[in-house]
């Protein structure tokens, strides 16, 4: 089966922050200039936020390299016998640039080191001894292989992801650590998404809805509100997919009630405007699919209008795939409205 094309959403990889710098302050005072942002950039990344885990939002992509440098300096076996703990932690840091590096190359090698990495911390990280840092680890090691596997299309990989992410809500309970606990029951729905579409079975896309369901409860807008966002947005997503693979209509109007909430907590919280666009965008999508499937005229229409006001007066905030996107999803529901009108 194909399924639509939607926008998912990753929200700020911290660990990924901390790992930059974790090695900034072992990089040369020149070297370190280079680390931040380029603010002499002119037009925003409007899509940065769809692209993966370990996208930098914070540091320049040109510290990754030096930074990988850094860290593999100082992972010596001395090092490893006089501070494993201290050690693990270098390794775990490591994993995050490797995996941020395979991310930007799309190298599986690259990835495989950075799982490598996380493997090793994890063998000086015990959950008795070290709970907080060996959970942390387990979701590195889950959000690295969840991106590989994507990668890869590999059922496998994303299996190995589940099981790292399900190993770190030992630790980060609900009740202890609700944020945590939110954002790793977020990617186990992003990571169920994939499975789910590679399987081509409703029961991982209904575990995928359940995850992000868990993690709506634990969200707020006032204080994770890019989460919150993520969360509805890419809870819409699955829904959608589920939606075709089930052929129910129902699914398809609860995926659009997500998107629909996604938007309004954009547009209440003053997030970039690119994000809201693409909320509209997904939600416009599903629309144009449910007047398919119900032949509605009223929601096709809707449909051909939302598209026009898309393309009209948010067209800087659209790259060329999804200006085309938007543009085959309005000539489809112009279509549909004339052959449901009589026109055809």
């Amino acid at each position: 089966m194909k399924y639509s094309n939607n926008y998912i959403f990753y929200p700020e990889n911290k660990a990924l922050e901390l790992a930059i710098g974790h090695a900034i302050g072992m990089l040369g005072e020149k070297s370190a200039e280079v680390a931040g942002l380029d603010d002499n950039v002119t037009v925003a990344d409007n899509f940065l936020h769809t692209r993966g885990n370990f996208e930098q939002h914070h540091y320049s992509t040109n510290v990754l390299e030096s930074a990988r440098e850094a860290l593999e300096a100082t992972l010596t076996e001395e090092f490893l016998d006089h501070e494993p703990l201290a050690w693990a932690a270098t390794q775990n840091s490591l994993g995050n640039i490797l995996a941020a590096q395979g991310q930007q190359q799309r190298s599986v090698g690259l990835f495989e080191k950075a799982i490598l990495s996380f493997q090793n911390a994890l063998e000086k990280f015990d959950r008795e001894a070290s709970p907080q840092e060996w959970a942390s680890t387990q979701y590195n090691l889950g959000t690295a292989t969840q991106a590989l596997g994507r990668q890869q299309s590999d059922v496998k990989v994303l299996k190995a992801s589940v099981d790292a992410y399900t190993n770190a809500l030992l630790v980060w309970t609900r009740e202890q650590m609700p944020f945590e606990w939110a954002l790793t029951m977020h990617q186990l729905g992003v990571t169920f998404h994939s499975y789910g579409k590679l399987l081509k079975g409703n029961r991982t896309f209904q575990k995928s809805v359940v995850a992000y369901k868990n993690a709506l409860a634990e969200l707020d807008a006032d204080s994770s509100a890019l989460e919150l966002v993520s969360t509805h947005n890419n809870q819409g997503a699955v829904l959608h997919n589920l939606s075709e693979s089930e052929g129910n209509s129902e699914r398809l109007q609860e995926a659009i009630r997500s998107y629909e909430t996604a938007l309004t907590v954009c547009m209440e919280q003053q997030l970039p405007i690119h994000l809201a666009v693409l909320c509209r965008v997904n939600m416009s999508t599903a629309r144009g699919d449910l007047a398919e499937l119900t032949k509605d005229l009223a929601i096709a229409e809707e449909t051909v209008d939302d598209f026009e006001v898309i393309i009209e007066l948010f067209h800087n905030s659209l790259q060329p795939m999804c200006l085309t996107h938007c543009e085959e999803q309005m000539a489809k529901a112009q279509l549909l409205l004339q052959a449901l009108s009589g026109k055809g």
